[in-house]
């Protein structure tokens, strides 16, 4: 007897091959045998590849980051297994890879055993890839033949772009509106934020050209149509309400009518409201309640006792309602306007920065592909990758199809490539991510008799494969109905059918209380008539809830657990069980519930955001108050926000006791300083200590996803920091995230609490390709019927192509919502094959809203046990389960178990926390940024900061001239003499001020304008005696020639052209020792003269300053300081000796040798011909005081090239160049 050869060695591995998998079949197992085969260049002519390939030309694409790294490891695994088996140092890992082995002559085995030895080494550079990383690897490597950029940054998250593109359509559109088209949009539309999700879900679709017309234009012409529809409509109801309302009171004096439906208090109302309505012009609704039934023929035929009168108003009245819902509303044509306009100026604004979002790189690669050298494009993709296997494929879409169509030519099936694709249409429930099954079904169609299927579960065990069978089977045999996926024609074609799987089975058996557990448990909640979704949900919880802490209990006291034939009992625990649910509400229902039994859970979904949390509102409260501690109203809401949880009492006293409120303040304050210091993220973690919130939150249930959220938030705003300026930009940012909080970028998805193994709380979309051994389903009848209330409305025509419509009709409702249920049927093929062992069902018959009919029908599980068919009552669903359970002994049904107060213990973990470990070195680095104020000298400059200044002006109070605190201040009220002028930092920054202004001016101020600025200036500081002298003297400064060195024409401020005021600059220190720098400066300065040692202290990290004046002057470079410094009584006091002198006394000699070496360095970088010498000028200092003095006030130095020189190496932290040993004819001098 011979037995069949398996898929994964039978598959032939050239031209286009489909693969359907169904869920648990073994999908990775085979693409990671077709790997080892393709590595090997396994197979005959017929089913081998005709050579043999490495990891770099194999392509496999899969669908998300996390499934790639599992694909990776899984294939690097196998390939290193299989060399150690056909080396014969381990047994086979699996009979596949026997078999295989068995098909190679022994001999060729070693060589086998190398090959696949080297795949597994390179597996780290293998093409195993996303098809955006792979799409954007494509760009980048094709650039010419793609025509993309070589260099181009993918952003992850455009929401910030997008906002701003809306806010330029808002700014050019709206803002220009008036009158009806400006109400318009401020009700219907409001504002850019809400347009935002309206306008993104219409960017893809393809848009009728709306003839160029703008906005306003638009609701204008939309406005006018509107109320000529209303007016028309109007018309004849003044006189029908008339004639109505005589035809109504006639019947009633007549007693023609039941009495108890006609009466006049009942009609008398509508008629008014009608005839108000219709005189009105501008009043377009309304409403007359059940007068909208009553006042038709049918209506009228009940409450007349003979035949009902006639009346053309009584025909118009079933339409009217629909009418009024029905007029002409610009809303649709604006939408689609905004959305091309916003949709053009994203994608220029993306290609402006050379930015790419994840849709990007496959539009663009896409593009490429059906542009004009497109072929060439594919064959260069096509000989790099021979071999392509396309995981995940039912979650394709068109654009992604069209790429590997281009490049592989599915139909073509070409012997020379291969493409394998493999999928299953059952799991493709991606829709709102963009997938497309009509896009998989196309795939289908073109490589039909290609088509292979895997045919054995092996994830769970046989009652649970043989229950999903039946239910699914039961659908798909049923005459009525489009079988068990909605996918079967008239003809009774159908491209996704339902095809029983064999199992494999399990080897340990689920036992409670001693027996086996039934695989497919269906809980009945029962009912006279349809209940709500808020019951049904709160009733379900519950029970579901209770069970699981029995079971929890159970598997404590051994009573529940696996049994495996030569292994002990093992006892169920939270990591087995899974409960999947559609979204947050049902998550937060049943972690209520289980939380309140003391069972503890995590919830994973991958589309929550952290901002959509409470704790990123109180993260914002808490900014608002450190940013302004002072301002009491943003620090109380901070104290009182929910996730502090400060009592009531403590409160109380913050009103009562002024110590403690203070306390706070200053707490507060504190929290402000360690923000501009050290950032955001330090701040919220001393806050989070100082108000014990870690232990505080770890005693209760939820306090593990609270502390994770506000770590997760607190980093998030750490990163956004380093791009924003200020504590407001800051806050700003996080109040936009929160009011976009429904879409989340990846780094934004709430992350995984805990670590420990408890139960998990799944959204039935993130469960995909998982597997739990037990599974709930409590709420798998809740469905969301399509009823044309969000818009666009999304939907496919014949074809199989996707359309977005605005103005949905009735017929094109009913098919988004066919497809609606389609994919909730996938949805429930995906949920019931997680369970290894068992899982329970909550079922029972529910409505919608107000209305009291039962919706069952329009859900996934009510469809596959009625066909489609409405139950006519809530009791026959008891029917519906009882005909699904017969025939199949792995299925139990039943009524629902009452919830109960049941509680779990879980066992106390006895771990101890060990001593902490004391590092034995000093592993930080005193990084800092300094300036000249950072050089401490002597006893004058220990008052000095070790924070660099922010400002010029902050420098300028530092560099001047400091007074004896001790001694008298006589400010003189004014005078003409510029030696009398105030002295101290404060009245010298006011020079420099002066200055700086003028410099702004161009230096060529009219004296009027001089006269002026200074006059505004002197008024605010009660100087109005100095306006007269000050202005002669600025006057005077700015035509006087400055001399600049022997052998240099002197210099004119009022004649510079080429000058920077207050030029900022910044370098790297490494290291500089501050000793070492001021013994070179004063060896190379001022003959070497004695003065006031610097003090030691290490410069490392960033060296800046803010240089008063740096000018071009004759092609020489110069910088310019002024200093303030009162020398003297008069003019004669400001020798070059004296200036001299107040330079070394001041240690000025450090500051303008590290200015010049600044200057030095810029125009190093920025002069192609750069020489010292002959490029630098050197540097004035200006004694402003002294500017009618014969030495006009200035001395100027120009240190030596060798001292800069070696300056700039010794901030750069290289080491001195050793002296060249001087040779005289072969002889060492």
């Amino acid at each position: 007897m011979t037995t069949k050869t398996p898929l994964a060695l039978a598959f032939p591995l050239r031209g286009s091959q489909l693969i359907e998998a169904s869920a648990g079949t073994g999908k990775t197992f085979t693409i990671s045998a077709l790997y080892l085969r393709l590595v090997l260049g396994h197979g005959g002519e017929p089913s081998g590849f005709g050579r043999e390939l490495l990891p770099p030309q194999i392509l496999v694409v899969t669908f998300t980051d996390a499934a790639t790294k599992e694909l990776r490891e899984r294939i690097r695994t196998r390939l290193a297994e299989a060399a150690r088996f056909f080396r014969e140092e381990t047994p086979a890992p699996d009979a596949l890879i026997a078999e295989l082995r068995d098909q190679y002559l022994p001999e060729q085995w070693s060589g086998c055993a190398n090959r696949l030895d080297i795949a597994a080494q390179w597996m780290d550079e293998a093409a195993v890839s996303t098809i955006h990383s792979w799409c954007q690897r494509m760009l980048r490597e094709h650039a010419f033949d793609s025509g993309s950029l070589f260099t181009q940054t993918l952003e992850t998250d455009h929401s910030d772009l997008l906002g701003e593109v809306l806010r330029d359509y808002w700014r050019m559109f709206c803002y220009p509106m008036q009158g009806d088209a400006l109400n318009w949009v401020r009700s219907n539309w409001g504002g850019p934020a809400a347009l935002l999700p309206r306008v993104r879900g219409l960017f893809a679709s393809e848009r009728d050209n709306v003839a160029g017309k703008e906005p306003a234009e638009l609701i204008a012409q939309c406005l006018v149509e509107r109320r000529a529809a209303l007016l028309e409509l109007k018309m004849p109801w003044r006189q029908w309400a008339d004639e109505l309302l005589a035809l109504c009171h006639q019947g009633v004096a007549s007693k023609s009518v039941d009495g108890r439906k006609m009466q006049a208090r009942y009609f008398e109302p509508w008629f008014e409201k009608i005839k108000a309505w219709a005189e009105d012009e501008s009043l377009e609704q309304l409403d007359i309640g059940t007068g909208f039934t009553r006042l038709t023929p049918d209506g009228m035929a009940e409450a007349w006792k003979g035949e009902a009168p006639r009346h053309p108003g009584l025909d118009a009245m079933p339409g009217l309602k629909l009418s009024l819902d029905g007029l002409p509303t610009p809303d649709a044509a604006v939408l689609q306007h905004a959305a091309q306009w916003v949709g053009a100026r994203f994608e220029e604004e993306k290609r402006r920065r050379a930015e790419m979002g994840f849709d990007d790189m496959l539009l663009r690669l896409d593009a490429a592909l059906q542009a004009e050298g497109g072929e060439r494009l594919a064959s260069l993709i096509r000989e790099q990758f021979p071999v392509a296997l396309i995981d995940e494929f039912q979650d394709t879409d068109p654009v992604q199809y069209r790429i590997f169509e281009s490049i592989y030519r599915i139909e073509d099936n070409n012997p020379e490539s291969g493409l394998f694709l493999i999928g299953d249409p059952k799991q493709a429930i991606y829709a709102f991510r963009g997938a497309d099954i009509y896009t998989y079904l196309r795939a289908r169609q073109a490589t039909a008799g290609r088509l292979h299927t895997l045919g054995t579960n092996f994830r769970s065990s046989h009652g649970m494969v043989s229950a999903v069978n039946h239910v699914f089977e039961r659908a798909e045999s049923r005459e009525a109905g489009r079988g068990a996926f909605l996918f079967r024609e008239q003809n009774g074609e159908n491209p996704v059918p339902f095809l029983p799987v064999a199992s494999q089975g399990r080897k340990e058996v689920l036992h409670i209380e001693g027996r086996a557990v039934p695989a497919l448990n269906v809980w009945h909640l029962s009912a006279e008539q349809p209940l709500s979704g808020a019951v049904y949900r709160q009733q379900l919880a519950a029970a579901c809830a209770s069970e699981i802490t029995a079971l929890l209990n159970g598997g404590q006291q051994g009573r529940a657990g696996f049994i495996q034939d030569g292994k002990d009992f093992r006892g169920l625990l939270p990591a087995d069980i899974a409960i999947l649910v559609r979204d947050g509400k049902e998550a937060q229902a049943v972690r209520a519930e289980l939380s309140a039994r003391g069972v503890r859970s995590v919830y994973l979904s991958d589309k929550d955001s952290v901002f959509a949390a409470q704790e990123a509102h109180d993260v914002l409260t808490w900014l608002k108050a450190c940013a302004e501690p002072d301002v009491e109203r943003p620090l109380r809401a901070a104290l009182a926000c929910i996730t502090l949880n400060l009592s009531l009492a403590e409160l109380e006293r913050l009103n009562q006791d002024e110590l403690a409120w203070e306390a706070r303040v200053m707490q507060f304050r504190g929290y402000r300083e360690l923000w501009r210091k050290q950032g955001v993220l330090p701040m919220l973690r001393r806050l989070l200590h100082d108000f014990r919130l870690p232990q505080a939150l770890i005693a209760r249930s939820d306090g593990e996803r609270v502390l994770t959220n506000l770590l997760h938030l607190s980093e998030l705003l750490q990163q956004a920091a380093a791009e924003l300026d200020g504590e407001q930009a800051l806050i700003r940012h996080l109040s936009e995230h929160l009011a976009l909080s429904g879409q989340a970028g990846e780094e934004q998805i709430l992350r995984l609490e805990s670590d420990e193994q408890l139960v998990k709380v799944v959204t039935i979309h993130k469960s995909k390709g998982l597997e739990y051994p037990l599974v709930f389903l409590p709420f798998i009848c809740s469905a969301k019927p399509v009823d044309g209330s969000r818009l666009p409305l999304h939907y496919h025509d014949a074809s199989g192509k996707a359309q977005v419509t605005l103005k949905p009709t009735a017929e094109l409702i009913a098919l988004a919502d066919d497809e609606r249920l389609a994919e909730d049927l996938r949805l429930l093929y995906v949920a019931l094959t997680r369970a290894q062992h068992a899982c329970w069902l909550g079922v029972t018959d529910l409505k919608r809203g107000n209305n009291h009919s039962s919706v069952l029908h329009l859900s996934a599980l009510g469809y596959l046990l009625g066909g489609g068919a409405p139950l006519a009552e809530s009791a026959g669903l008891k029917r519906w389960l009882q005909d699904l359970q017969q025939d199949c002994p792995a299925l139990s049904y039943g009524d629902m178990p009452e919830a109960s107060a049941e509680h779990y213990h879980p066992p106390h973990n006895e771990a101890a926390l060990l001593a902490a470990r004391i590092p034995r070195r000093k592993a930080s680095e005193n990084w800092w940024i300094a300036s000249y104020s950072a050089l401490r000298i002597g006893e004058r400059l220990s008052e000095g900061s070790d924070e660099a200044p922010e400002s010029p002006q902050a420098q300028k109070l530092f560099d001047d001239e400091r007074l004896d605190p001790h001694a008298p201040r006589d400010v003189v009220a004014g005078g003409a003499d510029i030696h009398r002028f105030p002295r101290g930092p404060g009245p010298g920054t006011f020079l420099h001020g002066l200055l700086e202004w003028a410099g702004d001016e161009g230096f060529t101020a009219t004296p009027q304008a001089v006269e002026d600025a200074i006059a505004r200036r002197c008024n605010r500081r009660g100087w109005e005696g100095w306006i007269t002298a000050l202005s002669d003297w600025l006057q005077h400064l700015l035509k006087s020639p400055l001399p600049v060195g022997a052998g240099q024409s002197p210099v004119v401020l009022g004649q510079l052209s080429q000058y920077r005021v207050e030029m900022e600059f910044w370098f790297a220190s490494h290291k500089v020792d501050v000793l070492k720098l001021d013994e070179l400066v004063r060896q190379y300065t001022h003959n070497g003269v004695a003065r006031v040692a610097a003090e030691p202290v290490m410069l490392n990290g960033m060296f800046k300053g803010f240089i008063d004046l740096t000018f071009e002057h004759d092609g020489r470079y110069y910088v310019a300081d002024y200093k303030s410094n009162w020398l003297g009584v008069d003019d004669t006091a400001y020798t070059g000796q004296a200036m001299e002198q107040s330079i070394l006394d001041n240690r000025y000699d450090l500051q303008y040798v590290l200015y010049l070496l600044a200057l030095h360095r810029q125009l190093k970088a920025r002069l192609a011909d750069y020489d010292y010498d002959r490029h630098v000028g050197g540097a004035l200092y200006l004694f402003l005081r002294g500017t009618r003095a014969p030495s006009q006030g200035v001395y100027f130095a120009r240190p030596p090239k060798e001292l800069i020189e070696r300056l700039d190496r010794m901030f750069q932290g290289k080491p001195e160049p050793k002296a060249e040993p001087a040779w005289v004819q072969g002889e060492l001098l």
